[in-house]
């Protein structure tokens, strides 16, 4: 389980700026870069995967892959809302969970096959879950911007 979070220095900060511009950079590349050894960025980079500061995965196009439908999905809830966004978090097709402040109690984000499986997630899946009381879907037309360079400035 993560630590609990430490602030990060401009060192810190500098590194994963390196690797959200590209996440295979080599370690040599980006101790150049930040102004410290190999071994130091092996070291910090470690250290922030542990402590769950940073992952560093391999982010896919949905549309490449055959998933031709994506939406937000704004969700109602009755009763605990801590225990509905557990259950949901187990939905393999759920990208993205959040609680919120609002019009929705939870915002989901999902990908899917086409309209078919859009429609099995939410009637088969998502509004049988106990305490969920009403959905919006928010159907992505195009998807204009999306970058993950958040925390570093």
């Amino acid at each position: 389980m993560p630590s609990e979070p430490k602030g990060l220095d401009d060192v810190g900060k500098a590194i994963i700026e390196q690797l959200q511009e590209d996440g295979r950079r080599p370690y040599t590349k980006i101790a150049k870069a930040v102004g410290l050894s190999e071994a130091a960025v092996r070291q910090r980079v470690q250290q922030m995967v542990d402590d769950g500061t940073l992952q560093i995965v391999a982010v896919t196009d949905p549309l490449r892959l055959g998933f031709r439908r994506m939406a937000m999905i704004g969700l109602k809830v009755d009763g605990d809302l801590r225990r509905v966004a557990e259950k949901l978090a187990g939905i393999p097709e759920i990208d993205y969970l959040v609680m919120t402040a609002g019009s929705f109690d939870l915002l989901c984000e999902v990908v899917c096959e086409d309209d078919d499986a859009l429609l099995a997630l939410v009637n088969d899946k998502i509004r049988s879950v106990p305490g969920v009381r009403e959905t919006e879907s928010f159907i992505y037309l195009k998807l204009s911007k999306q970058t993950y360079t958040w925390g570093t400035r």
